[in-house]
């Protein structure tokens, strides 16, 4: 059985290994794939794992020993689902490895928002603290997220977590979800996403990429939100409408856009967001930390195993 890892090195990141997947078989393992090397590397492979590399139909109508894609990542855009079950090939994921870390990523960006923790440190390094008569200077407003109303689109594994983080905060927690309010514990509002715009001092977005929540935030809906609002995308770039989040950021509508997702990965030079005072961006990282990479891992593992032994799990 061959196994063919399309880019294993944004997971292993030189402190983790697939040790444990090459018990399964004969394993090879590219750090980085371009496009135009898809079907040359899956040529004789059974197993293809890929994180980020697009396998789509007409990659898949040129591998006819194909018979499985583990996708190294809760989300499975990068696999043609539809068109791998037209070939037989099996298509798996990795759900809920990341939770904790991406919800540790919202409040490492909220918390730097409200208490400008990089900004006082990086002018303290060019000496600004020493030069001061008092023993402090406050140049930011210092806020308490307790007094702030946290505003959550999709209450999945990671906007659950984010909700139980806010509360342990105090903060006062409404949701937008498919969830009824009586599957919700008594800290969270259930409410219409126009509810949400209105009453979030912070937003933050966990719903998946899909048509309808393509470009959601944009003129017409920032428009709905209160002034001043945080917004947090730890989810998709394509959530929001990277113009008109700029434009309200730069007009202060919008105090903060803080990011882990762009549209394009990575952007361009010329993005106006990464250029633009109050956007705070990280380069796709939620998902990052050891620990969840190595659950992501192991869950790989059993997933290849389970598909070689005949019962396959975590399949999309």
């Amino acid at each position: 059985m061959k196994i063919t890892i399309l880019d294993g090195g944004t997971v292993t990141q030189n402190d983790l290994s697939w040790h444990a997947l090459k018990e399964l078989g004969d394993v090879v393992i590219y750090d980085f794939t371009a496009p135009d090397e898809v079907v040359n590397r899956l040529a004789d492979t059974d197993i293809a794992l890929t994180n980020k590399v697009v396998i789509d139909r007409e990659i898949m109508s040129q591998l006819p020993r194909l018979r499985y894609i583990g996708v190294l990542a809760t989300g499975y855009n990068v696999v043609d689902v539809a068109a791998a079950r037209s070939f037989g090939i099996t298509v798996t994921n990795v759900p809920a490895y990341s939770t904790n870390s991406v919800a540790q990523m919202v409040f490492a960006h909220l918390l730097n928002v409200v208490n400008g923790v990089g900004r006082y440190a990086e002018n303290n390094r060019n000496g600004r603290w020493s030069m001061q008569r008092d023993f402090c200077y406050v140049d930011t407003p210092q806020r308490e997220i307790a007094s702030m109303s946290l505003g959550i689109v999709g209450l999945g594994n990671i906007g659950r977590k984010v909700a139980d983080i806010a509360h342990a905060f105090g903060m006062k927690v409404y949701a937008a979800t498919s969830k009824t309010a009586a599957e919700l514990p008594d800290f969270i509002t259930k409410c219409q996403l126009e509810q949400l715009y209105a009453v979030a001092d912070v937003l933050t977005l966990h719903c998946p990429a899909t048509e309808e929540t393509t470009r959601m935030i944009c003129t017409e809906t920032i428009s709905r939100m209160k002034d001043g609002v945080i917004i947090i995308n730890t989810g998709r770039g394509t959530l929001i409408d990277e113009h008109a989040v700029a434009d309200a950021v730069r007009e202060g509508k919008i105090e903060a856009y803080c990011t882990d997702v762009m549209t394009q990965e990575p952007p361009a030079a010329d993005n106006e967001l990464l250029a633009t005072d109050g956007v705070y961006s990280t380069p796709h990282i939620a998902w990052a930390t050891r620990e969840a990479r190595q659950r992501l891992i192991d869950t790989v593992v059993q997933n290849v195993k389970s598909f070689i032994e005949g019962h396959a799990e975590n399949v999309v």
